[in-house]
């Protein structure tokens, strides 16, 4: 039975989280349809942008996504604090780049007068919109209605383009989102979609490894990595965006039929400082979504979300205690 939303999303346990959206047509959401042999390889293009252009909204950071042929895998950071810093005007200024809003946030951004029975209607609206706009429900709804839009407009059709509902996956600590972002990362290489992480279009790695070749250091759609954890860092990952590319680089090696080999832990030294040994890491970034369901992360951070979510138990405890044990 579908969970509610409020027991798969707590941000009291942590603000990152592992989203996914399947497509219900047999025509795919991109690639080529085998049946009709027409290309739906450009509305890959619009997932991006689309993804992209609202994070530059929201209070919500991208930190790795794939547009595969059926499906979309993002990892999302929440910054609850951010948007709670945004003045109101803010707050409308931003909701109206998605949305008309209401006749009265209307008359506010236009700077019209309004009575007092109006200013706290207002007041209600903007402490919506401003949790919406730092709300992942919110995030995957305005991305998946837009691109259901364009596919009928296309197709001249109507109906479901996206499956009832998106997947979500809290990850709970620091061994998690790596690991997650490197299976996300992976997905065309290991859908033999293509053959390098810098050469998967569509995905957060490309973006990455083309960022590096413009001397851009690191591309400034995307939550940026910020190097190992130290006093007043500022917002990001807190690992080397260099040990990234190269952990993704090495496990892509290893999964790919046509290169056998193993993680040297001397050329990826993340590995080590995420308690994790070679067959650890392997099994994790494979097979992420096979082993845990609502959540991941070390077995203490499991049990703690479920007591906040009212959960009676979660699929991927035995592999929590197996894989992310603390270091």
């Amino acid at each position: 039975m579908p969970q509610p939303r409020r027991s798969q999303i707590c941000l009291q346990d942590t603000p990152y989280y592992h989203c996914v959206s399947r497509c219900v047509r047999r025509s795919f959401l991109c690639g080529v349809d085998d049946y009709s042999g027409q290309s739906y390889e450009h509305r890959r293009g619009w997932v991006e942008d689309r993804l992209l252009f609202l994070t530059s909204v929201l209070a919500i950071d991208v930190c790795a996504y794939a547009v595969m042929s059926n499906h979309v895998h993002v990892v999302l950071h929440v910054n609850a604090e951010q948007a709670q810093a945004w003045s109101d005007e803010e707050v409308i200024n931003r909701w109206h780049r998605l949305h008309k809003g209401t006749l009265l946030t209307q008359m506010f951004a236009r700077g019209d007068t309004l009575t007092l029975g109006q200013l706290l209607t207002l007041d209600e609206t903007i402490v919506e919109y401003r949790r919406r706009l730092h709300d992942i429900s919110w995030l995957m709804r305005d991305l998946n209605e837009y691109i259901a839009r364009e596919a009928n407009k296309e197709d001249d059709c109507t109906g479901r383009f996206w499956e009832g509902r998106f997947k979500s996956q809290a990850l709970l600590d620091e061994s998690a989102v790596l690991a997650c972002m490197a299976y996300v990362d992976l997905n065309p290489i290991r859908a033999k979609m293509a053959k390098t992480p810098e050469t998967s279009h569509h995905t957060s790695i490309q973006k990455r490894t083309q960022a590096i070749k413009q001397g851009l250091n690191q591309p400034y759609q995307l939550m940026p990595f910020v190097g190992n954890p130290r006093e007043n860092m500022p917002q990001g990952i807190a690992f080397s965006l260099k040990d990234y590319c190269e952990l993704v680089d090495t496990t892509g090696r290893i999964i790919r039929e046509d290169k056998r080999g193993y993680i040297n832990p001397t050329q990826s030294p993340i590995l080590q400082r995420l308690g994790l040994d070679d067959e650890q890491w392997l099994t994790l970034s494979t097979e992420f979504e096979q082993h845990f369901c609502y959540a991941a992360g070390a077995e203490i951070m499991m049990n703690q979300f479920k007591r906040h979510t009212g959960h009676q138990r979660l699929r991927g405890m035995g592999k929590a205690k197996e894989l992310l044990q603390p270091a």
